[in-house]
């Protein structure tokens, strides 16, 4: 199946959707599904809900807030087309922000895989300090743990959090099934698609079917990825721990993780789907072929422009890309956008949306303010109630590159 053929499949019988919210959840290649909403948004001049002040998340991990928005009380914009930025979701208050007919998608990974990545790069957090394993945590929750610290809800049920739910829940408690339960029924209420992390391209296919966009719509290289270096082989024993410790998780990720291949299944079937998945990583492979000096990822102590080095945080060890020195200015411009770091992209997205405020910021940062009066008097307030976490959250609202 060619490309082309692949995508008037879909957009011959459908118009691409332009009205979206992705609920960004931690460590679960959602980086990767940011710079694919950030590039097809920039190439069709579609306009963000992009955090205010420049900051990269939408005041995370508070409750989401319409005047988090950069744009929002000054009624700059009619309408945004596209969130994707770090939130606790609140439907009723995200709905405040976009239009009705929004289309709603996250994404989803194994609580094991993934909490051994939480561990390594959640390093800083009073859950994990001092202890050198995931089993010296386990060995020691049950009597150290306090889930009211700044930044300890990293440690426990992180997928029900930044859904919006209680995360206290173990295999233990008493009304877990009704946790489950209801997390389960809001999110199949408000999501009109949850994806799963281990299972990417074959998420990317079923969403490019869902918002009826193109194969090169959804083509992609890893972002915010480790080094295999520092990633670390659970035992069985371990694993089980991250289950009973994560309970919530591990029933929601179960119950979707089912339904994805049954939607898989239903509106793509098995054979349509390993064409489409073929046909995108070869794709993908001559994206690497064109664009990349390397062919793929490289440390951060490689790469040569300091403007396109991920943020570093945490014990990880976050890869990024060399670009093909020989390739004309055009293509060059295509490439870098698939490379570029969150923190850089939504940066340049920001300058692009908000040219006089970033103006003003870059002015208030040489003045030693953070922003401009009117922003201090707005956030003052406004926020007064919020007192913004440190240390674990502190670098994901820094707006350079390090």
């Amino acid at each position: 199946m060619s490309s082309s053929s692949s995508s008037s499949s879909v957009a011959g019988k459908c118009r691409a959707k332009t009205h979206i919210v992705f609920l960004k959840t931690h460590k679960t290649a959602s980086s990767t599904i940011l710079n694919i909403l950030y590039r097809f948004g920039e190439r069709r001049n579609l306009t963000f809900a992009l955090p205010l002040n420049k900051n990269s998340q939408l005041f995370y991990p508070f409750f989401f807030a319409p005047h988090f928005v950069e744009g929002v009380t000054s009624h700059r914009f009619h309408e945004f087309h596209i969130m994707c930025n770090h939130m606790r979701f609140k439907k009723s208050e995200v709905a405040k922000v976009m239009p009705r007919d929004t289309f709603y998608f996250s994404i989803l990974r194994n609580p094991v895989s993934m909490m051994e990545s939480i561990f390594i790069y959640y390093k800083s957090i009073p859950a994990f300090h001092g202890k050198r394993t995931l089993d010296d945590f386990f060995n020691s929750s049950g009597t150290q743990y306090n889930g009211s610290l700044i930044n300890n809800h990293y440690a426990h049920n992180i997928l029900a959090f930044d859904f919006g739910f209680d995360n206290n829940a173990t295999f233990q408690s008493p009304d877990l099934e009704r946790q489950v339960s209801t997390a389960i029924s809001a999110i199949e209420h408000d999501f009109h698609l949850i994806l799963i992390s281990e299972y990417f391209d074959e998420s990317m296919v079923l969403l490019r079917h869902a918002l009826c966009w193109s194969l090169e719509d959804v083509a992609s290289f890893k972002l915010n990825s480790r080094s295999d270096r520092t990633r670390h082989k659970l035992s069985p024993e371990t694993a089980d721990k991250i289950r009973k410790w994560n309970a919530l998780d591990w029933r929601i990720y179960s119950h979707f993780n089912a339904t994805f291949w049954h939607r898989l299944n239903t509106v793509i079937g098995r054979q349509q789907l390993k064409e489409e998945v073929a046909e995108l990583r070869l794709l993908q492979t001559k994206l690497a072929d064109i664009c990349l000096n390397d062919g793929g990822a490289v440390d951060p102590s490689k790469i040569k422009d300091t403007g396109l080095k991920p943020f570093q945080y945490g014990a990880a060890v976050i890869q990024g890309y060399n670009l093909n020195p020989d390739v004309n200015n055009q293509t060059r411009a295509k490439c870098e956008r698939l490379i570029t770091p969150e923190l850089q992209y939504t940066d340049k997205l920001y300058v692009q949306q908000f040219p006089e405020k970033a103006q003003w910021h870059k002015q208030g940062s040489n003045m030693g303010q953070a922003w401009p009066r009117d922003h201090r008097h707005f956030v003052k307030r406004r926020f007064t109630h919020l007192k913004m976490p440190q240390s674990a959250l502190s670098p994901h609202n820094k707006t350079t590159a390090p």
